[in-house]
């Protein structure tokens, strides 16, 4: 106890030089952490760039194509699913709900989605969180587009604008869709994911826009129906007009009958408008799978690779995304290595400060010999100092590591699509923690031998 309230009366004493090691310990140790805590989450995000889903479909082709291609919207499918397909497999006991994906359009340079609206309400990301809206809401007609986070800042998009959807993919466009324009009713919030740079329209408008007569045709059907409801109505009237005092009774009974009949005809007009957001399309390039229980997962999976009438592949987002880390593993290694590399630089800050302080401390040591000390009492100080400084940095940098990824947290998940885990220092980042110390403690050992070295030439030692 007497050697450690020396050694803190020693650093007090020189607690410039003391506060500056401890301080650049702090900086290493922060680093470290923040750099280990950084590279687990990335992983876990990175498998977790889309949850909640237990399969995805898609014409056959590879896993990591098929993930890239419907996820990442990296690259293209060769083929995509037949609509008669997707119908078929959505019936399928367990399955609880679907998502329908088409691609093939941009603007520029950003993936264009058709889908349903049952994508905002299931598609997940991260640790299973749902999407939503910083303005507007999910699109309602066939020409309505909502827009990733990153798409709207760095197009300068807001609600109400008004934009053109081009054929091709990437910054190549063969041709634009100048005749059906869209207009902007929603924009999402950050993710992180492919989401954020992605143009999100109905389903039934991909059909729209590369077909104009299908509009067209609408518009003639919508114009003759009503124009016989009007030559209707207008026969009705003089049938009324005509025989007005003989049938007020069932002139009443009629007008409810027409009530019952407007009250049906807007919520068949309701379910209509729904189902036109979908539409049938000859086909999607793919779909996602949601299940009542995760024990459908594995069958259905088969029955789909096994499907005779089209060859489609089913795989598993969560085990082919950590298939795909294991691809990247050298930037794993890479990010390993900086931090070893830091807490090396910090080790060695701190030998270079004690060695230096060590001379300066030639007359203190000598003085500590003139009342009694041994030289394994000078060994035991330095010693004990270089643990101490070490103790109280690593404290310091856990603090400083946690209000950096306080602060960091909401930005690395909205720019980089990391998701932070501020919790409790895990078991293998308490583990490093212990080697830091060990390695300062070993570090200190280098001036503590010195110090129990010096000999009578050295000024130190007293002649008895």
């Amino acid at each position: 106890m007497i050697l450690i309230k020396l050694a803190i009366s020693s650093l007090y004493n020189r607690r410039a030089s003391a506060l500056l090691t401890l301080f650049t310990i702090a900086i290493s140790v922060m680093l470290l952490l923040s750099i280990e805590r950084v590279r687990v989450d990335a992983k876990s995000s990175f498998s977790n760039t889309i949850s909640g889903t237990d399969l995805i479909v898609g014409a056959r082709t590879g896993d990591i194509q098929l993930l890239l291609s419907s996820v990442f919207r990296i690259g293209h499918a060769n083929n995509g699913v037949s609509w008669q397909s997707y119908q078929y497999i959505k019936q399928q006991r367990g399955v609880k709900w679907t998502i329908p994906l088409s691609l093939g359009d941009s603007h520029k340079g950003q993936a264009v989605l058709g889908t349903s609206v049952d994508y905002f309400q299931h598609y997940k990301f991260a640790k299973k969180q749902s999407l939503s809206f910083s303005q507007g809401q999910p699109f309602r007609h066939l020409n309505e587009v909502v827009l990733g986070a990153q798409v709207a800042e760095n197009l300068g998009y807001s609600l109400g604008d008004s934009i053109v959807i081009s054929h091709g993919m990437g910054n190549t466009s063969f041709h634009h869709h100048d005749d059906n324009p869209f207009t902007v009713v929603g924009i999402l919030n950050a993710t992180g994911t492919p989401v954020d740079k992605t143009l999100h329209i109905p389903l039934a408008a991909i059909e729209q826009i590369h077909n104009t007569n299908h509009t067209s045709h609408e518009h003639e059907h919508e114009h003759e129906h009503e124009h016989e409801h009007e030559h209707e109505h207008e026969h009705e009237h003089e049938h009324e007009h005509e025989h007005e005092h003989e049938h007020e009774h069932e002139h009443e009974h009629e007008h409810e009958h027409e009530h019952e009949h407007e009250h049906e005809h807007e919520h068949e007009h309701e379910h209509e408008q729904h189902d036109d957001l979908i539409g049938e399309p000859k086909q999607i390039t793919a779909f996602l799978i949601g299940f009542d229980s995760p024990l459908y997962t594995l069958q259905v999976r088969r029955n789909i690779n096994q499907f005779k009438d089209e060859a489609l592949l089913a795989i598993m987002p969560g085990v082919t995304l950590r298939e795909l880390w294991e691809m990247l593993t050298i930037v794993e290694k890479i990010l390993l290595l900086f931090s070893m590399v830091v807490v090396l630089v910090s080790l060695l800050g701190m030998l270079t400060t004690l060695l230096a302080s060590l001379n300066q401390r030639r007359r203190e040591l000598a003085i500590l010999r003139s009342v009694g000390a041994r030289p394994w009492h000078l060994f035991a100080l330095i010693s004990i100092e270089s643990l101490l400084t070490t103790f109280w940095g690593c404290l310091v940098g856990c603090g400083l590591f946690y209000l950096l990824m306080s602060l960091a947290a909401g930005y690395l998940q909205s720019h980089a699509g990391i998701t932070i885990t501020i919790a409790m220092l895990s078991g293998y980042e308490l583990m490093l923690i212990g080697a830091i110390m060990a390695a300062g403690f070993i570090v200190g050992l280098i001036p503590a031998t010195r110090a129990y070295f010096y000999s009578l030439s050295d000024g130190m030692s007293i002649k008895i």
